[in-house]
């Protein structure tokens, strides 16, 4: 049986690309994670007595432990999503960022570059290191346009700028030294098990609360949002299907600015639970966010028809199964909220 290494298992997007190997694939899996505040082993709760998976509590930072997971496990293949990921977080301690995202993804590179180096016939020739990114490394569109695959890299963010770093290191193993690799770049998720501090669970728990809820600057951005559990799908297609040295465009083609995103939020919980007063009366405009870019749209074109792969959701449907996660698992997310992290103001410049 082959297994699949997926770094960073127990986030958001990780713990999704975990369920889906257990349930949907043959492979068995190795989740590496370092438990960071945003991780929880609630994610992945479903499939963690399955016999086919495995959980190493590791730093990819440290080179000694990735090198020993190499070596025990023999991966067909890894998916790369071990990161520091909310922009705010990054605009007020950047060096978390770099050195998980930059740094760590050197190491990981280095423990698979030694690993992938030694292997001789069929498993050498089938590995693959799928590196996950953003749109965010593109920066910011006009009203009109989409980013492709040859789009230039401007990051405006910490965060946007250490994955375009980690990026650009994937791409140089891939040509200097020949490593198997492949990257993609993908639109905003969203789903079950998204840490609070994200716009659309951040809504949720203040709109239930009665809490204000914080909408920068106009609310006129506009992002492409994609089901989290359509996004873990396009991975493990990439992984399967995937040509070496490519990169991935992944996007749900579901453009909206965030305050229409938000008023939406809204009207599913004022439908779904009774309330006197619309949930939209608690919009609050605050200072818009440090070098916030304008808009994200994503042409996933080429991987569709390269690799066959749609996304099942609408944002429509998407979103109303999000609202009826959040409102199913409070116990989760109220926790966090508790113990972790209260919903206060990130990324307000110095």
């Amino acid at each position: 049986m082959k297994t699949l290494l997926v770094t960073g298992g127990c986030g958001f997007i990780g713990s999704a690309v975990v369920r889906q190997i257990i349930s949907r694939t043959p492979y068995s899996v190795v989740n590496v994670d370092k438990m960071t505040y945003a991780a929880t082993a609630e994610s992945v709760a479903s499939v963690a007595s399955d016999p086919r998976y495995r959980f190493e509590a590791v730093d990819i930072c440290d080179a000694a432990e990735m090198a020993r997971i190499f070596a025990a496990y023999r991966p067909a293949g890894v998916i790369h999503l071990a990161a520091e990921t909310h922009v705010d977080r990054s605009i007020d301690g950047p060096a978390a960022f770099i050195q998980t995202n930059i740094v760590g993804t050197y190491r990981l590179l280095d423990a698979a570059f030694a690993y992938w180096n030694a292997l001789r016939g069929e498993p050498r020739d089938e590995f693959l290191l799928l590196h996950v990114s953003t749109d965010e490394v593109f920066g910011s569109l006009g009203a009109e346009g989409h980013f492709r695959p040859d789009s230039p890299y401007r990051p405006n963010s910490p965060y946007s700028a250490s994955k375009a770093s980690a990026d650009h290191l994937v791409r140089a193993w891939g040509k200097t030294y020949g490593l198997p690799v492949a990257v993609s770049n993908c639109s905003n998720n969203y789903g079950p098990f998204q840490f609070p501090e994200k716009l659309i669970p951040l809504v949720i728990a203040n709109a239930l609360s009665g809490k204000s809820i914080p909408v920068y600057g106009r609310g006129e951005n506009v992002r492409d949002w994609l089901f989290v559990e359509d996004h873990a799908h396009a991975l493990l297609t990439i992984l399967e299907r995937g040509v070496r040295g490519e990169t991935y465009l992944i996007g749900g083609n579901c453009e909206r600015s965030n305050i229409d995103l938000v008023r939406t939020v809204c009207r599913l919980l004022d439908e779904m639970v009774e309330t006197r007063t619309p949930r939209e009366s608690l919009i609050t405009y605050v200072t818009d966010r440090p070098g916030h870019d304008a808009r994200y749209a994503i042409d996933s074109t080429e991987t569709r028809q390269s690799l066959g792969w749609e996304p099942l959701e609408t944002l429509d449907t998407g979103l109303r199964k999000t609202v009826a996660w959040y409102l199913a698992n409070q116990e989760w997310w109220r926790g966090i909220l508790a113990e972790t992290y209260d919903g206060h103001r990130l990324g307000v410049a110095r």
